[in-house]
């Protein structure tokens, strides 16, 4: 036995069974993921259920289970909908107080901007006082009216109404500037040209909502009426309608493409329902500018740093404290970066930017308060030492004998040192690059005082000058998952949404992480090339 252990096979047995234990669990994780969020765009056929009260339910079944304490007793779980009439969207029904169970063909499911969906027969189209019969081919053309009436009332609001808000509000500022100078016959003229571009937007803007309120009011003339379960009739306006499908119709093949429709808009829509239903567009979109701000930031300071340390400060105790100290940043709790950002890159340095260059705008902030610039450099200093240590590892793989070479060639250090250490170090460099993007794409805890927002109105990016507006604040993929699953008013319908968001998130961080590490093959092979 004693043998045995001074070869060391238990040993790597013990430690092949830790990996394989490890590997097991994250492929666990994933796998649940991937289960729970990959089904929740597939149309679930609707049942209805009669129960010996009388009581009538239509919806899909989310889930069976036993009943808690009671022998042989199950429960079926039901996503009923509706629930600006029922208030909830689900309900349990004890599987003893079944009556009878079918899937109605003619039952359809209404995708709603607001409430929900909403499950029922459809009854008709409403005009007036009267009912009348509504064909689906019909429906569908009033639908796709109703979008376009959507798209056309949005880009007034988002684009026509938007730009006017924002040249106002410029020229508020630029008159706002003039007033702390000292009154000249110049200022005064510039003072009556922007009074008068105010005035003609004013206007402007004026037209522009008559123009969206007789949009709305057109857009509520329409109605349909939808029978419900207990014979309630709901009257629906199609405005309010994002489509309608009938899923005990439907084939595989039409539920395929309902399903690949549904995810697209996942991805490429706004979030809404307190970011229940919708996409997660501006999410995505502020999650990976965030990492690629940080990256900008992280990979000079961390390689310039680890440079100083590693080639040109000498072993004395002051070097080993800094080594240390980088060593022991990586150990420190991300909301402590939260802290120091919130108070040193908000309130010291954006509130002296301000001061300095944007003082008509005060007492409201521009760089003052949390935004995307901020919240990258947070997580900048935070990812910083892991860059440092992979910096200085792959420094220190360098074999000694090309230093030697490169001087003897009479090469300075500096010449060295960009010439041929770092280009062979560059696979290093990029590899601590690629666990701080990994690292940094799930921190959620700094952020929530840098800059992250439930929902942010506008992108970082827009038509406006200059483009890119880095004091905005944004969204994040790790927040939505935190905000959906812990802070949504309805838990029940949020659950899908939650897993769904983290498997897009882990999907984001995999094609950053192949991206980078593409981009770190591929320069590995043309500066080590370059070297020789």
């Amino acid at each position: 036995m004693r043998e045995i252990f001074k070869k060391g096979n238990p040993y790597i047995w013990l430690t092949a069974s830790a990996l394989t234990v490890c590997l097991l669990m994250i492929c666990g994780v994933i796998v649940l993921i991937m289960m729970n969020g990959f089904g929740i765009f597939w149309p679930r056929k609707i049942v209805k259920i009669t129960l010996h009260n009388g009581t009538v339910a239509l919806g899909e079944i989310v889930k069976k289970e036993p009943i808690p304490y009671q022998k042989d007793s199950y429960r079926t779980k039901i996503k009923i909908g509706n629930r600006d009439v029922y208030g909830s969207d689900f309900t349990w029904i004890a599987n003893a107080d079944i009556v009878s169970l079918h899937f109605p063909i003619d039952a359809v499911v209404f995708e709603r901007r607001e409430w929900g969906n909403l499950y029922g027969f459809l009854k008709g189209f409403r005009q007036g006082e009267t009912i009348k019969p509504l064909q689906h081919d019909t429906l569908m053309i009033l639908l796709a009216e109703s979008r376009g009436l959507y798209k056309k009332i949005r880009y007034i609001e988002k684009k026509e109404i938007g730009n006017i808000n924002y040249l106002m509000e410029k020229y508020r500022l630029e008159l706002k500037r003039l007033m702390m100078f000292p009154p000249t016959e110049k200022i005064r003229k510039k003072t009556v040209a922007l009074n008068a571009k105010i005035d003609g937007l004013e206007k402007v803007y004026q037209e522009r909502e008559i123009l969206l309120n007789n949009l709305y009011k057109e857009a509520k003339e329409k109605e349909i009426v939808v029978l419900l379960a207990d014979g309630q009739d709901k009257i629906v306006p199609i405005f309010q309608i994002i489509r309608v499908y009938a899923p005990n119709k439907m084939g595989f093949f039409s539920k395929l493409v309902f399903y690949l429709t549904k995810f697209w808009e996942f991805i490429w829509s706004e979030p809404r329902e307190a970011n229940t239903e919708g996409g997660i567009f501006p999410a995505i979109f502020g999650t990976v500018m965030m990492v690629i701000i940080m990256s900008i930031a992280v990979v000079p300071l961390g390689v310039l740093t680890a440079v100083y340390l590693k080639e040109y400060a000498s072993d004395n105790m002051i070097a080993r404290i800094v080594r240390i100290s980088v060593s022991n940043l990586a150990g420190v709790p991300s909301i402590v970066f939260g802290i120091f950002g919130l108070g040193f890159f908000i309130y010291f340095v954006g509130g002296n930017v301000d001061k300095f260059f944007f003082p008509e705008a005060l007492p409201a902030p521009t760089f003052g308060t949390g935004g995307i610039l901020w919240a990258s450099l947070t997580l900048a200093l935070l990812t910083v030492p892991v860059v440092v240590v992979a910096t200085e590892e792959a420094l220190s793989s360098v074999p000694i004998s090309l230093r030697e070479g490169s001087y003897a060639l009479g090469a300075t250090k500096i010449e060295t040192l960009w010439r041929v250490v770092i280009p062979q170090a560059t696979p290093g460099i990029l590899t601590g690059m690629i666990l701080s993007m990994a690292r940094a794409s799930g921190e959620v805890a700094p952020l929530m005082i840098t800059g992250v927002v439930k929902l942010a109105p506008s992108l970082p990016i827009d038509s406006h000058f200059p483009y890119i507006h880095l004091e905005r604040k944004f969204m994040h993929l790790g927040f939505h998952i935190y905000d959906v699953g812990f802070q949504s008013p309805n838990v029940e319908a949020a659950i899908p949404m939650v897993y769904t968001t983290t498997l897009v998130l882990l999907i984001t961080v995999l094609t950053l992480n192949l991206a980078a590490i593409v981009v770190r093959n591929k320069l590995k092979k043309w500066y080590s090339t370059r070297a020789i």
